[in-house]
């Protein structure tokens, strides 16, 4: 069991819809437990990688069974925390024809941003080697100081720090605080991963990915590596001069047979930690990552269809 990786940030409930189509035609909803950085805890367990897990619930029946699930995949509660004054949040998932999705989010005061600078003091970053957080802890309340004082913190420590920005426009009041919030962020991140789209909504214009990924390396003391997704088209990774790795490298995904692709990034992070951390060069790591990512989108829900290693396997045999 590894408790060399601490990852941070929400836990909340996904509803999935019975269909596609816009919330108002949607009569039923399935309850799942969901939440970016939650997802990369569960699917670093699945990937026999079990981190220690940092978030905030509610006191109440959504919380208490996002803390039962937790524990049932194994994640140590060491520092699951309870809120008593807040709820847990909600979240609506609506689907297109392909599987794309958006969120109707109801997260107003909710226990996820109630994270507390400090909560994760230096004596437990003494023992860690990596550190992952996502965006939407940094959109509102105290998280977004607890988020980055983690992040400043575990720089200082020597920890690997990876971080997702997760851009949801309707959590942030607008794409410049979106913007200057993530970019102060990065200056204590030593891996982006971050999806073409959000590149573009950081300011890193390029004429393609790979020309906006090096500006991101460009910046001074910012991230030394970047990991790049471009949804069925694969992903690219670039490492600068300070990285541990070394290169340019390209996949161009696997096909699937894709049900639904909520959570399909946060599996895709969680198996770049995972190779990474064992050791596997940039080319690897992203044919596993990528491998990870597909096999999530096979079945209904972000945590319930994260894959382990048998099934990653299987995907890059056949695929």
């Amino acid at each position: 069991m590894n408790h060399e990786i601490l990852v941070a940030g929400e836990t909340l409930i996904d509803f999935l819809p019975e269909r596609p189509g816009p919330i108002s035609n949607v009569e039923r909803f399935d309850r799942r437990p969901g939440g970016a950085p939650a997802n990369v805890a569960v699917a670093l367990d699945r990937l026999e990688q079990t981190p220690l897990f940092w978030t905030r619930v509610g006191d109440d029946p959504f919380g208490r069974y996002l803390r039962k699930t937790l524990d049932d995949h194994g994640l140590p509660d060491r520092f699951v925390e309870r809120d008593p004054d807040a709820k847990t949040t909600l979240a609506f998932v609506t689907h297109d024809e392909t599987g794309d999705r958006e969120f109707s989010f109801y997260r107003d005061g909710t226990a996820d941003t109630r994270l507390e600078p400090g909560r994760i003091d230096d004596a437990a970053l003494e023992d860690l080697e990596w550190v992952h957080a996502g965006g939407v802890a940094l959109s509102s309340g105290s998280s977004r100081a607890a988020t980055l004082d983690l992040l400043e913190r575990a720089a200082e420590q020597g920890c690997t720090v990876s971080f997702d920005p997760n851009a949801r426009p309707e959590l942030w009041p607008d794409e410049r605080e979106f913007r200057d919030v993530v970019r102060d962020a990065l200056a204590h991140v030593d891996i982006l991963k971050a999806a073409e789209e959000e590149l573009e909504a950081l300011g890193f214009e390029g004429e393609d990915v790979e020309a906006m990924a090096r500006k991101v390396l460009a910046l001074d003391g910012g991230p030394s590596t970047v990991f790049a997704t471009r949804g069925g088209e694969g992903s690219i990774g670039i490492a600068g001069d300070d990285a541990p790795w070394t290169g340019t490298a390209s996949h161009p995904g696997y096909e699937a047979d894709v049900v639904d692709t909520t959570g399909a990034g946060d599996a895709f992070v969680a198996g770049a930690i995972a190779a990474l951390y064992e050791g596997r060069d940039l080319a690897e790591t992203l044919a596993f990552a990528n491998a990870v990512g597909a096999a999530a989108t096979t079945a209904a829900g972000a945590m319930t269809a994260l894959p382990d290693r048998e099934a990653v396997r299987t995907i890059r045999k056949e695929r």
